[in-house]
């Protein structure tokens, strides 16, 4: 099983044991959990619980809709029944009518026959631990067909998600890169507003410098760098992993976005700025993808 899988696949299995045909169909799409549909016959739905154990082991979570449809039956387990008391009063009438209408003829089968509650068919009760391996097999080539569905929607998730990841980690890079220059710029332009607001004032150049430095200081990003490289790290070691991450790469998505929007609350420099929003547009294309994830 070549992960991460993609929640959305189909699949079909045939099978035929013991006389009996099965056709089982699988059609599954993204949710946030495990969710399965099986709509099969309502003789066999004694079998419901063991189509779902045998799913769970192919799904963490997903909506998983499984038809279920039996061939053609071959008669073996229809039984026709004659209503014998229900045909005598039947032919007990058609005569009372006759002779009281003086009619020539007596009641035939020919008559009887167009009544059809006279003879009903009952389907006979199968063994429900006799027909499972058939429908069992069906099943089983369903999911298998779906696995490769899901795995090579999965492969092409992992290499869109990969491309994006890098895309992402080299917008922070640039933000890392200009971190020194912005805090430059943003000493500078808190001299000149000090400056212009105490002209003809007397202050002392430490205090002002000291001041400058700490308002420096609260626009400095370098921990939410920090932090995004940390996240960006072990995206890509998710999506490395042999096992569902779909859950895990959206919460980290959202530890994305929260260092991004302390990132951007900071940063009042307009060549730095507008790369915050190319961060929030990654990171919301990146979680369009994971929702597909398992």
């Amino acid at each position: 099983m070549k992960r991460p899988l993609s929640m959305t696949a189909y699949g079909r299995g045939d099978s035929e044991q013991g006389g009996k045909s099965w056709s089982v169909e699988i059609r599954s799409v993204n949710h946030k959990f495990f969710d399965p549909a099986i709509k099969l016959p309502r003789k066999y739905l004694g079998l419901e619980d063991r189509i779902k154990k045998e799913i769970s082991g192919h799904y963490s979570r997903g909506h998983v809709d499984v038809f279920v449809t039996p061939g053609a039956d071959t008669g073996d387990t229809i039984r026709l029944q004659v209503n014998l008391p229900l045909a005598r009063n039947y032919q007990q009438c058609l005569e009372n009518i006759r002779q009281e209408l003086n009619l020539p003829d007596a009641p035939t089968l020919a008559m009887l026959k167009d009544f059809r509650e006279l003879i009903t068919a009952h389907e006979e009760e199968e063994d429900l631990d006799t027909v499972w391996p058939g429908m069992e097999e069906a099943l089983r080539l369903a999911l298998a067909n779906a696995l490769v569905m899901r795995e090579q929607e999965g492969e092409a998730l992992k290499k869109e998600l990969s491309s994006r990841l890098t895309a992402f980690a080299e917008t922070v890079e640039r933000i890392s890169q200009d971190i020194p220059a912005m805090v430059e710029r943003r000493s500078e332009k808190l001299q000149e507003r000090l400056a212009n607001l105490l002209q003809g004032v007397n202050l002392d150049p430490l205090r002002l410098a000291q001041e400058v430095a700490l308002m420096a200081d609260k626009s400095d990003v370098t921990e939410e760098v920090v932090r995004l490289r940390s996240h960006i790290s072990q995206f890509a070691g998710f999506l490395a992993a042999d096992e569902p991450v779909g859950r895990r790469l959206d919460f980290l998505l959202q530890e994305f976005l929260r260092e991004i929007n302390t990132l951007a609350s900071k940063i009042s420099d307009a060549p730095t700025a507008h790369l915050t929003v190319e961060l929030k547009t990654e990171v919301e294309k990146l979680r369009e993808q994971v929702q597909n994830l398992e």
